[in-house]
């Protein structure tokens, strides 16, 4: 653990490391040096002011890491550039207005993904890095959007933002059991629009709502519109209580009196 932390820090001068409250503090200064304009990328190594940031970093062993990094406000000498001072930056280290280590803001977002708020902040703090649940909360919807391919079998379903008021369409590749995209709306129009944009569907399974059989059949004339499981079993289950309930009266009462239940024979065990 501490050669990763030192490796991040290979491009800074390390200039002290103590333990406080049992906090493992590391007081560090970037190198002299040029650094490029964040807007023009033109180098520059002329200094208007210096300030320290604090970073909170991954832990070693059972005691947490606060880096204190002095860092440098620098000039860009370009004319014709829009930014008069930019601070540099730490490959590795910093990013812009952040108060966590890139190492340290990855392992939050895992522990956000998998378990976002609550349940989050509770793992966090037994990994030495103590946030709120609204922190977690916020890095995961910072992330981008993960890339993926045309699916060859889409799943197509409704999902209710306000059940009874609000609906949205979600697209799930039945395949892989990722979704790919939600969109405000469950109406044909919605559907064939995105079909239209993303060709090469090949199978659309999906429920039985005739807005999604029309928006299926507009967007995606060469797809097979076929309905998943939970809907064949909800089909069938359908289908059984209505035949049960028209020939109720073809069912027998249950027994009440005791006399008419058949005789049952117990044998003997043997000792």
């Amino acid at each position: 653990m501490w050669l990763s932390t030192f490796c991040r820090l290979s491009a800074v001068l390390v200039e002290r490391v103590f333990t406080e409250c049992a906090v493992v503090h590391i007081v560090v200064r970037t190198l002299d040096g040029t650094a490029p304009c964040p807007d023009c990328e033109c180098p520059s190594n002329r200094v208007h002011s210096c300030y320290q940031r604090r970073l909170a970093d991954t832990p070693v062993g059972d005691q947490p890491v606060r880096i204190e990094l002095t860092v440098r406000r620098l000039y860009c000498d370009n004319a014709r550039c829009e930014r008069r001072t930019f601070v540099e930056q730490v490959a590795g280290l910093t990013f812009r207005y952040g108060r966590r280590t890139p190492a340290s803001r990855r392992t939050l977002e895992a522990v956000a993904v998998a378990l976002a708020g609550r349940a989050g902040a509770l793992l966090a703090v037994v990994l030495h890095s103590a946030v709120s649940r609204t922190t977690l909360l916020r890095l995961p919807m910072a992330l981008p959007d993960p890339s993926w391919e045309v699916p060859k079998v889409l799943g197509v379903g409704d999902f209710a933002t306000r059940r009874g008021q609000h609906y949205g369409t979600v697209f799930i590749d039945c395949e892989t059991r990722k979704p790919l995209g939600l969109l405000p709306g469950r109406d044909a129009e919605t559907l064939a629009t995105w079909l239209r944009e993303h060709p090469g569907i090949e199978v659309i399974c999906r429920d039985r709502a005739g807005s999604y059989a029309e928006g299926a059949r507009v967007g995606a004339l060469q797809a097979v519109q076929g309905a998943d499981r939970f809907h064949l079993w909800q089909n069938l289950g359908t289908a059984v209580e209505q035949c049960v309930r028209q020939h109720t009266r073809c069912l027998q009462p249950p027994c009440s009196d005791p006399g008419d239940l058949p005789d049952i024979e117990v044998l003997p065990t043997s000792a």
